[in-house]
C-alpha cells in the first residue's frame, strides 16, 4: 500500500468539515491497482462465506430451557432486518453457542433493550442479497494497511484521542435492487437517551472499493445532524436535506457517530462494496474481541500500532 498522503492543508480543510458537517470524503487514497487487488480478494471470501456460510461446531450442552430467550431474539431480529429463514436458522445457531458459553446467563433487560454490541447480527441481509464479512483483520491482509492508514489515523485520532482503538472491521457488499438501509446513528448512542453527548464517540471509515454512486447504494448522511444531539427515527426513505456521499472507488468517507446515516437504495444490477474500519474511545466497549478472534501466530506479524488498536494492552488486566 502507498499510503498516500494528505497536505496539512488538506488535512487541516477536512478535520473542519468534518468537525462542522459531521462527515468527510477523501478522494482516492487508494490507487486503482490497489481497489483492484483488494476488491478481488473480497470477492472470494464473498463467494467463499456465501457458499459456506460460519456456523458454529461442537456446542456445548445448554443446561437450562432457553427456547423462550431464543424465539423473543429472533422475533427482534427478523422485525428489524430484512434476512432470510435460512440466515435466521443460522444466526439462531451462533446465538444458542454464544449463549451456552456464557453459562445460559440471561440479560436482566428485555431484547430490545439489550446492548447491541451483545448480539449477533446477520452476515446475510436484504432477502441474502445484501453481505457482511466479519472480523476483517484475521481474514484480508490489506486491512491492516487500511486500519493504520497514517492520514486516516490522524483524523481519527484528532477526533477520539491518541488512546482510541478499533471497535470493528469488516466489508459490506449492498446487493443489487435493494432498497437501502434505516437511518441511524452509530453503536451506542441508538441507545442512549436524548439530548445524545455533544461530542462523537466513535468515527466510522468507509472505504469504497466501487465508485459510489446515487444510484448503487451510496451511503446517505444528513450534514449537520451531529449537532442536533437526536436520534432519527429507525426508518427508511428519504429525509429533509440528506445528501449522497459520491465519489470514486478508492476513496473513504468519514462520518461521526452521531451524524444520521444510512446506506442507500441500489438499483443497478451489480454489488456496492465496502470495508469499514470503526474506531471508539478506548474507555467503550469495541463490537468485537480481536484478541479472541485473531490467531496468536498472525497477530504477531502486525506492528505493535496495530496490535494496539486491534485491543492489546489497551483492556483492563486480571488484578491478582
Amino acid at each position: 500500500m502507498d499510503n498516500r498522503q494528505l497536505t496539512p492543508a488538506a488535512l487541516e480543510a477536512s478535520r473542519n468539515h468534518l468537525a462542522q458537517h459531521g462527515y468527510v470524503v477523501l478522494p482516492e487514497l487508494l490507487s486503482r491497482d490497489e481497489v483492484e487487488t483488494i476488491g478481488h480478494r473480497l470477492n472470494e471470501l464473498f463467494a467463499q462465506e456465501r457458499q459456506v456460510p460460519f456456523e458454529p461446531q461442537n456446542e456445548p450442552a445448554a443446561d437450562t430451557d432457553d427456547s423462550a430467550a431464543v424465539a423473543k431474539l429472533a422475533d427482534f431480529l427478523s422485525s428489524n432486518y430484512a434476512i432470510s429463514r435460512a440466515e435466521l436458522d443460522r444466526l439462531i445457531k451462533r446465538i444458542l453457542h454464544t449463549r451456552a458459553h456464557e453459562l445460559q446467563t440471561p440479560w436482566p433487560v428485555d431484547i430490545a433493550e439489550v446492548n447491541k454490541l451483545f448480539l449477533h447480527l446477520p452476515t446475510l441481509f436484504d432477502e441474502d442479497r445484501s453481505q457482511r464479512i466479519w472480523n476483517l483483520p484475521n481474514k484480508l491482509d490489506a486491512a491492516a494497511g487500511l486500519i493504520e492508514h497514517p492520514a486516516i489515523l490522524e483524523l481519527v485520532r484528532d477526533t477520539l484521542g491518541a488512546g482510541c482503538v478499533l471497535s470493528d472491521c469488516s466489508a459490506t457488499s449492498i446487493g443489487p435492487h435493494t432498497t437501502g438501509g434505516a437511518w441511524h446513528v452509530d453503536v451506542p448512542l441508538g441507545q442512549l437517551d436524548e439530548p445524545l453527548p455533544d461530542f462523537p464517540l466513535t468515527t466510522q471509515n468507509v472505504w469504497m472499493l466501487d465508485d459510489f454512486t446515487a444510484d448503487n447504494g451510496a451511503t446517505r448522511v444528513v450534514p449537520g445532524s451531529h449537532l442536533s444531539r437526536r436520534k432519527p427515527q429507525w426508518s427508511e426513505g428519504g429525509m429533509e436535506g440528506e445528501i449522497t456521499l459520491t465519489a470514486p472507488a478508492g476513496s473513504v468517507a468519514i462520518w461521526l457517530s452521531n451524524t444520521w446515516h444510512r446506506s442507500g437504495p441500489n438499483v443497478t444490477d451489480q454489488p456496492r462494496r465496502a470495508i469499514l474500519c470503526y474506531y471508539c474511545h478506548s474507555w467503550i466497549k469495541p463490537f468485537n474481541d480481536y484478541q479472541a478472534g485473531i490467531l496468536p501466530e498472525k497477530a504477531r506479524t502486525f506492528s505493535a500500532n496495530l496490535r494496539y488498536l486491534l485491543g492489546y494492552s489497551a483492556r483492563g488486566p486480571v488484578r491478582g
